[in-house]
Parts: structure tokens; sequence; C-alpha cells
């Protein structure tokens, strides 16, 4: 394991090698699970911000989901996440040649300059932007996990041609810890490497 900070990450970051190939799992990290996407506490007023711009992009099921059960919904064990359409689907997916997408993603992509979309700097849930990587919260510190799941398997078994998981998950990296941290996961893999 690497400590940077006060987060423990898992050697998996450093050494495994990912890229999602959505041609092969269809998106169905959107889709299946027991719960919808894992939400901090500060995005549930975001997405509320964000919601009139992103709802023209959603499906009517997804609509009437966040209409009935709001933006953000807490599971059983009393964590935030994205609402579900009929305990499905994320209420914020959609779909397009057959791939499942997010609604709120497509409408960051195409909103317009100086809007509160494009102003928030919130391609979509931080958590779906670091996927396969999970961020468990323990309080004093905070551990940082390959989430290995089977419809991820095939971008697993691929070459080395695939970047490893802190190279391709550096935006959202630095989105949920600071630019700060990453350098310092850096050097701390270059410093392990080099033992």
């Amino acid at each position: 394991m690497i400590i940077v900070g006060n987060t423990i990450v898992s050697d998996d970051i450093a050494d495994r090698r990912f890229c999602c190939d959505c041609n092969r799992c269809l998106g169905a990290c959107c889709v299946d699970g027991d719960s919808g996407a894992p939400l901090l506490e500060e995005e549930v007023p975001v997405l509320e911000s964000i919601l009139p711009e992103v709802q023209p992009f959603m499906t009517p099921e997804g609509r009437a989901a966040v209409e009935e059960q709001g933006v953000a919904v807490r599971d059983n064990d009393g964590d935030l996440g994205t609402p579900l359409i009929h305990g499905g689907a994320c209420a914020y997916a959609i779909q397009e040649n057959g791939i499942t997408l997010c609604a709120i993603e497509k409408a960051y992509r195409q909103a317009a300059p100086h809007t509160p979309l494009a102003d928030s700097r919130f391609p979509k849930p931080v958590s779906c932007h670091l996927y396969p990587i999970r961020v468990e919260d323990y309080g004093e510190f905070a551990a940082v996990n390959y989430h290995q799941w089977d419809i991820c398997l095939q971008p697993r078994q691929q070459d080395n041609s695939r970047p490893l998981l802190y190279l391709y998950l550096k935006e959202p990296l630095v989105r949920r810890f600071g630019q700060e941290w990453y350098d310092e996961l850096l050097q701390e893999i270059k410093n392990r490497n080099e033992q």
C-alpha cells in the first residue's frame, strides 16, 4: 500500500492497467448494482443547481425518479447515492447507440459557456469519474482501492498498451484529492519503483 496524506492507496492503483471499453460492457456500471452512484455531501447542492440544465438530456423515467426521490437518496447504510429507476438503472442514465451513458456528462459537454453547469466543473459525480477506483471514508483516513467488477473483466485482461490506473484517472484523482495530493502520489510511486 501507498500512504499519501490521510489516504491509504492500494498498490493496484499504481500497478494495474485499465481503460474503459464501453463497446464491450455497454455502460453496465450505470445500470447494474444494488444502489446508485456514491455521492459526496457537497455534490448534492451542485446537482440541485444544475438539474434544470441536465433534465432535457434525461429519460422521462429518470426525470420521474428524480422528481419523486430527489437528486440524491440514502441507501440502507445511510450512504448518499444517485436515485434509481425502479431499483435498476441510475436516474441519470441514458442510452445512445446501445450504450448506457450519463445525462449529466452529456449536458456538461454541451453546456453553453458561463451557464451554471459549465461553471460548475461538474462533469458527473466524482465516484463515476473515478471508476473503477472506489474511495471509502473511514473518518481519520480514506482507502483508495481498485474495484474489480466482473463487468470490467475484459479491460483488465488487455495487454500492456493500456495506461496504469493512476495515469488513466489523473483528472478525477486531482478533482477528488487535489493536485498536491496527486503530485505526492506520483513521488511515492516513483520512490517505490526505485527500491
